[in-house]
């Protein structure tokens, strides 16, 4: 049995979800910008049940064949549900670990600026920064 401590990581931290201010469970973003009116009946079900199990960081690594038995879909169904949320910037994917994301347009907390980590541009072996990849760091750190 893998040891699932070691790929237990938070896939997008500049995305981390927070408890909605709101009384519910699910944010209610999905509605007002009706990203809800954009996702199909398998979709919404992968998404319930991904931010009933994750943890507080949006986190959970459900293998494929336990979400298909566990939601009553056929692999491909599965598989298409889970490229219309990612495709919705809902959730991100690396087998085998989830992580629900924070709804797309919401505000991020002070408290979230605060702690997550500097995703630094990558550097070539002389240490040296392409401007592309200098840009596309800032832009995800502008998010």
């Amino acid at each position: 049995m893998k040891n699932l401590g070691n790929i237990k990581r938070v896939l997008r931290p500049e995305r981390l979800r927070q408890m909605p201010a709101q009384f519910s469970w699910v944010d209610q973003a999905l509605v007002h910008h009706h990203l809800i009116d954009r996702i199909d009946a398998r979709s919404a079900a992968l998404y319930l049940f991904l931010v009933t199990v994750a943890d507080a960081q949006g986190l959970s690594y459900y293998g494929g064949r336990a979400l298909a038995q566990r939601l009553k879909l056929d692999p491909d169904d599965l598989v298409a549900a889970r490229e219309q949320l990612i495709g919705l910037d809902l959730i991100a994917y690396e087998a085998p670990l989830y992580q629900v994301l924070a709804v797309p347009g919401t505000p991020i907390s002070q408290r979230q600026l605060a702690t997550r980590p500097e995703s630094p541009a990558p550097r070539n072996a002389a240490g040296l920064v392409r401007l592309g990849d200098l840009l596309a760091s800032l832009e995800r750190r502008r998010d």
